[in-house]
């Protein structure tokens, strides 16, 4: 624990100071200059630990509702390891295969948002958008959010890739074979909505570290992981210009909460 905060300290040491900052929770860069135009903010940073980048999104969702003004973010990142990683109300011994994620040394995570466990590791571009109910009111009902967020994926995906479809509640797939899964932790005056893009992971691990989950989409129709999950067939760099354009994330967002991220990790996001 006291490992990944001095390491995560050590960024923050070499970051620029923040502006105007006002006090939140300990740790938290509250209020930033507004953004030009009210443009989305972009932040392509994955961090050492994998504690650390759950974190992060949890953190970031924070310092918009602290905000003076109105806050989007778009957040890119990918995994450096292998890990599992659990849905907030998630019944961990019914949703992984603990004692072989243990013989691999994978650790297993709990986010902030719903849904079931899932795998990750390189080859899966992660996304985080922050969104706000002032700009968007609309939100506040889930299954819009739900579609307004993937309808966007996937327009953003089907000019390279024709087969992505909006499957399920919170799935993207090419045709009935499903590489995209998201979920949603709803605030006060923002909502964050993060998932995945597989596009180059190693899916064979999926069934070795994963049985069935408890609750599946009807287009699934029982189907184990390795029939079922599928990797999109783009490079990283593609699918990163797809999503920054849909989301016209035009300003570098370089005020993000390093010192609540730290100790986020340090205090919450420890392995299960």
């Amino acid at each position: 624990m006291l490992i990944a905060l001095c390491r995560l300290l050590s960024i923050i040491r070499c970051a620029p100071p923040a502006v105007n900052a006002r006090v939140g929770p300990p740790g938290l860069v509250a209020d930033a200059p507004p953004c030009d135009n009210g443009a989305m903010q972009y932040l392509d940073l994955t961090l050492p630990m994998p504690a650390e980048n759950l974190a992060l999104d949890e953190a970031l969702l924070e310092q918009a509702e602290e905000a003076a003004e109105p806050r989007e973010v778009l957040r890119l990142w990918e995994p450096r390891e292998m890990m599992v990683v659990v849905g907030r109300s998630s019944r961990v011994a019914e949703e992984v295969h603990v004692e072989a994620c243990r013989a691999r040394g994978i650790p297993i995570l709990r986010r902030p948002s719903g849904g079931a466990a899932v795998v990750l590791g390189p080859g899966c571009l992660m996304f985080a958008l922050v969104l706000s109910y002032q700009q968007r009111p609309a939100l506040r009902a889930i299954d819009h959010a739900h579609r307004f967020v993937l309808s966007t994926l996937a327009a953003a995906l089907r000019p390279m890739v024709p087969q992505v479809r909006c499957r399920g509640t919170s799935d993207l797939a090419l045709s009935d074979l499903k590489f995209s899964g998201n979920s949603v932790r709803c605030r006060r005056e923002h909502l964050l909505y993060h998932g995945t893009v597989l596009y180059g992971l190693s899916l064979g691990l999926i069934d070795e570290l994963l049985p069935l989950p408890p609750r599946q989409p009807a287009y699934r129709n029982g189907r184990g992981h390795a029939a079922f999950v599928t990797n999109l067939p783009l490079p990283a760099e593609a699918i990163r210009q797809a999503l920054v354009a849909a989301w016209e994330a035009t300003n570098p967002c370089e005020d993000w909460p390093q010192e609540y991220t730290a100790r986020l990790a340090a205090e919450k996001y420890a392995t299960l």
